[in-house]
């Protein structure tokens, strides 16, 4: 999923950043919590960037 318009290089120093932020090792998983607080967003926002709405499926890329 591409929500960024980033490249996956970008998005993998991204989450590197995030983890040095909080002192996680490589093999740690990021929280959304932490991802949000990190960029200054809130959880709901991020939660609805990452989380397909059901309600129109051709925007969210649902559509044959």
């Amino acid at each position: 999923m591409n929500f960024t318009g980033r490249s996956r290089s970008y998005a993998y120093n991204n989450l590197k950043q995030v983890k040095e932020h909080y002192g996680k090792a490589k093999h740690q998983l990021v929280t959304i919590q932490e991802f949000a607080e990190f960029h200054g967003i809130s959880v709901e926002e991020l939660s609805l960037a990452l989380v397909p709405r059901k309600s129109n499926p051709i925007k969210n890329g649902f559509h044959s």
